[in-house]
């Protein structure tokens, strides 16, 4: 019988992993929500906080793991040195705020919060800048000191424009995604970015004039 590929057995890795990454998720998204009870149970009327999980899928995990090596590719001579727990994402939540503002204020919460204040920082930096685009933590929930889980805390005007960039070009076309790092692609995207920043910015500028805007609460709801 010929050996396995590394593919293979990262395949076996996963599956055997599942139920634990499910309960990290399961732990981190109660975590998240619980943490965020004081500020969603105050939000103004325009204001919105949306949380969302997922687990990485099978192929998704050993594509992310391939990329690290070299060439893009598995070395079968190597194959029992690869293991998809190097990898931060396993399980993840996102947490989407809108406007800016809610964005910094539910970062810090959970700077100052266990355990996610002992979580590695690894912001997602605007390209050619050094300032944030979007708070990103790892780290290990108490369900396992094997899977690594991500917490990502995103402007939700960004993360909207994700979620289309992500269905129109990672899924049905990946070999598109090289295409993304096109100077005209990067700058088009980078230009998304920045309307979107100065569009929320002008929009707090407009509601703080307006005191009316400040006491008009929403009714208390989750997440």
């Amino acid at each position: 019988m010929s050996e396995r590929k590394p593919e293979d057995r990262l395949r076996e890795e996963y599956f055997t992993l599942l139920p634990d990454i499910r309960r990290v998720l399961e732990e981190l998204e109660a975590e998240v929500r619980y943490a965020l009870l004081p500020v969603s149970n105050g939000l103004l009327k325009y204001e919105k906080i949306a949380v969302a999980s997922r687990i990485k899928d099978c192929e998704s995990a050993l594509g992310a793991l391939r990329r690290r090596q070299e060439g893009n590719v598995f070395d079968r001579d190597r194959a029992d040195s690869y293991t998809l727990t190097s990898l931060n994402d396993l399980a993840g939540v996102r947490v989407l705020a809108f406007p800016r503002s809610r964005w910094t204020e539910v970062n810090n919460i959970f700077r100052d919060r266990e355990p996610f204040k002992t979580w590695s920082s690894d912001p997602i930096l605007a390209d050619g800048s050094k300032e944030p685009l979007v708070f990103k933590y790892h780290g290990h929930c108490s369900r396992s000191s094997e899977i690594t889980a991500e917490l990502q805390i995103a402007p939700m005007l960004i993360g909207l424009f994700w979620e289309v960039e992500h269905s129109a070009i990672y899924k049905p076309l990946p070999r598109l995604r090289a295409a993304l790092s096109e100077p005209t692609m990067k700058k088009g995207t980078g230009d998304v970015y920045a309307a979107l920043k100065n569009f929320e910015d002008e929009f707090e500028r407009l509601i703080r004039r307006d005191p009316s805007a400040q006491s008009s609460k929403k009714s208390p709801r989750n997440s």
